[in-house]
């Protein structure tokens, strides 16, 4: 009998399309390895067993099957994105326990897509850390299981890291898929601003949250984002010659990057020049003011988000980071430092096709209890450890993580690439390039 569990998106659409496979058995299938190995990855808050077989029953009967771009496709769907009939609790004991009365905008689209939700994944509260664990549960890196899978999209990550489920649907606020997917080995496209739904808790973080896909080939993120975008990201018949940059310098002084995340930009850089491309060392020009940018922005997110929370049902991290955030709203509201940045930044784009830079500065913190402990030494851990993500959600231009090289664990390190706004396309051409010529492993040996 062929397995499905480990196969790409794109592989079981096509078996799907060409009755080589029903959708029931590739779901039921991923169910049973959910079952069986998610006791130790903590990837999901909530399993749609039976939902997920009767829907993929609809799919299988449906008149349109041969012309479904996800037929039959299990995926996994980050916990502050509505699913018609299930709760939607964001991380937190605070949230209403009311189930949705229709999907979310991109959720809808993955379903007319021919997908199945199979679950929702964990996140921490509010999705404000870049670690997830929570009232809960606790998301891990199947690669590292004493490590955390990263957040906020961290259960959708471990989902798919683990094989659980092909691809999986997650967002990024400051940072929440580049982060998951960096420690989990995937890869993520964090759009520009507008190119998909985003409708993301209250005013999507002033704008900077967007949704996107987690997958382990380039062809299913571009075939993920697709669908969610509602627009084709084609090939090119010749790709360009590009201009690109590089970069291993932390946006944050004080901040240094750990050798393995350099090791990974040099490999890639090299890789980029046997290709043909234009490959040269240039620095973008961060401003002195982005940390407090980025943190007054941060805070002020969840601020807004916590409005009408009962705090004494928020962990205390939450409540201290959304207290600080209350003084900070109305500055932030303006926009006036992100068109700032952009400002400063556009004149280096318009040089360079490409950046591209560390993903993070060095490997996730452990998997512990975070949300018991104190604000402070959480913002400091997630600071020390994932910097150079917030600039491209403060500019709305779009960025994606890349696997590339290894920790001495034996866990993915990464590379991340940002360029203009528009150039989604040119993003995946550039990761279709690292992945031909260095293929990285698709899912952790949990078995």
């Amino acid at each position: 009998m062929t397995s499905w569990v480990g196969r790409t998106a794109a592989e079981i659409a096509a078996a799907v399309r060409e009755k080589r496979a029903t959708p029931r058995e590739v779901v039921a299938e991923h169910l049973a390895r959910i079952e069986r190995l998610d006791g130790r990855v903590g990837a999901f808050r909530v399993v749609r067993a039976e939902a997920a077989l009767a829907e993929a029953d609809e799919v299988g009967s449906r008149g349109d099957l041969g012309e479904l771009p996800l037929a039959g496709v299990p995926v996994a769907v980050k916990d502050n994105l509505a699913v018609r009939g299930e709760t939607n609790r964001v991380g937190s004991a605070a949230t209403p326990d009311t189930a949705a009365g229709a999907d979310h905008e991109v959720v809808a689209r993955l379903r007319a897509a021919g997908a199945v939700v199979v679950g929702l994944t964990n996140v921490p509260e509010l999705c404000v850390f870049g670690t997830t664990e929570g009232v809960h549960g606790t998301s891990r890196n199947p690669w590292d299981t004493s490590r955390t899978a990263g957040g906020s999209s961290g259960g959708s990550a471990a989902a798919v890291a683990a094989g659980l489920v092909p691809i999986a649907l997650g967002n990024d606020g400051m940072g929440s898929l580049r982060i998951p997917a960096a420690n989990c080995g995937l890869l993520t496209l964090k759009p520009g601003s507008g190119v998909v739904p985003a409708g993301i808790s209250d005013g999507d973080w002033f704008g900077m949250s967007e949704n996107g896909p987690l997958a382990t080939t380039v062809e299913d993120t571009r075939l993920l984002l697709s669908v969610i975008a509602g627009t084709e990201f084609a090939r090119r018949d010749t790709p360009a010659t590009l201009d690109i940059a590089v970069s291993l310098r932390s946006p944050l002084a004080g901040v240094t990057i750990s050798a393995p995340y350099t090791n990974a930009v040099r490999a890639a850089a090299g890789l980029l020049i046997k290709a043909g491309h234009q490959v040269r060392r240039a620095d973008p020009p961060y401003p002195m003011s982005l940390g407090v940018t980025s943190l007054a922005t941060w805070t002020a997110g969840t601020s807004v988000d916590a409005q009408g929370l009962d705090p004494r049902l928020l962990a205390r991290r939450t409540r201290v980071h959304a207290a600080i955030g209350r003084r900070f709203v109305k500055a932030v509201r303006t926009g006036k430092a992100r068109e700032e940045l952009r400002e400063r930044l556009e004149p280096f784009f318009a040089e360079h096709d490409v950046l591209i830079l560390p993903a993070l500065a060095r490997r996730s913190p452990r998997a512990e209890a975070w949300h018991e402990r104190g604000w402070l030494r959480n913002v400091l851990a997630n600071t020390a450890y994932s910097p150079l993500t917030p600039p491209w959600n403060l500019t709305g231009w779009p960025a994606m993580s890349v696997p590339l090289g290894t920790l001495p664990s034996g866990a993915p390190t990464a590379v991340q690439l940002v360029a203009r706004p528009g150039s989604e396309a040119v993003l995946l051409e550039v990761a279709e390039e690292l992945e031909r010529r260095q293929p990285w492993r698709r899912t952790a040996p949990l078995d």
